[in-house]
């Protein structure tokens, strides 16, 4: 081989060692997905075994929707008293988990004043709580459209629920989360709702298989006119038999997740893809040390 040969062949080889070091460098630094549970998918595990399962399978997040069968979080002992909501704060914190979202039940649909300001109280104690734990979301649901009432006075009712409780949580550092949920899976809708509630503290989690099943629209449609609302997701697979769901682990059902996950990524989303396992609701489908710990693992081929 010539000395020119020689230099030519190097520079071939440099040339492609760098470009592989460079493709293994810009990989490397591809910022993974954040992943977090909710406890509606474990609702008879205690705060130990829920911190332990997080930390061990791979988690980021956990997202509270009850512990041990108290779905209001404000009088369980772990969060009962400031003191104790800081312990586990601390807890969670020290092995590197955040809790990212506190699932109330608070709905906002209700014109009936009694109800209303029910609602919106245990919005407001979710939200004290929220921020003694440091988290920055909470859910609330919108959460029908009572046929006794008309549609819009339904949505003016739901907006101005989210105006009053962004307010009250902008300078506790909370923001609060209306659920794709209910009667109100609609991108149209939610659009309106959220249009009108434009509010720093105020945002909406997509639950990708409720507004697929019920509204039937593609999750490219759904992303496009509801992506500056977006804080936080929901994630979920089913397969629909006989008009029904039936829950199943992540890349086993039907929701057109690979889709939903695609815009996300496009469009540079780092908040939470939150498995939402309905334990609770559906006592008969796979058990938590089952479909928690696997999630992880099934949901890492979409990226």
């Amino acid at each position: 081989m010539t000395s020119q040969s020689r230099r030519s062949a190097l520079r071939t080889t440099l040339g492609g060692a760098a470009t592989i070091w460079l493709a293994s460098s810009m990989d490397f630094a591809k910022p993974k997905p954040r992943l977090s549970f909710s406890t509606l998918g474990c609702p008879a595990w205690s705060l130990d075994t829920i911190l332990k399962t997080a930390v061990s399978s791979g988690y980021q997040g956990v997202e509270f929707r009850g512990l041990t069968g108290q779905l209001d979080l404000t009088k369980c002992p772990e969060f009962s008293t400031a003191a104790r909501a800081a312990e586990t704060r601390r807890r969670f914190a020290g092995q590197g988990i955040q809790i990212i979202n506190l699932g109330s039940s608070a709905q906002l649909h209700h014109a009936d004043t009694g109800k209303r300001t029910q609602h919106l109280d245990e919005a407001r104690r979710f939200i004290d709580l929220a921020q003694q734990l440091g988290c920055p979301f909470v859910r609330v649901f919108p959460d029908q459209l009572p046929p006794t009432q008309s549609r819009e006075l339904t949505l003016r009712l739901i907006s101005d629920g989210l105006l009053e409780l962004g307010n009250y949580a902008r300078p506790r550092s909370v923001t609060v989360l209306l659920e794709s949920h209910g009667e109100l899976t609609r991108s149209d809708l939610l659009s309106q709702i959220m249009t009108a509630a434009d509010h720093p503290n105020v945002g909406l989690i997509w639950d990708v298989f409720n507004m697929w099943a019920d509204s039937h629209e593609s999750p490219d449609d759904v992303y496009r006119k509801l992506k500056k609302f977006i804080r936080h997701t929901h994630i979920k697979d089913a397969l629909i038999e006989n008009g029904k769901h039936r829950y199943v682990q992540v890349g086993q059902g039907e929701a057109p997740l690979r889709e939903a996950i695609s815009a996300l990524v496009a469009d540079g989303y780092t908040g939470y893809y939150s498995f939402e396992w309905e334990k609770l609701w559906h006592p008969e489908i796979e058990e938590p040390e089952v479909a928690i710990v696997q999630y992880p693992k099934a949901i890492a081929p979409y990226f």
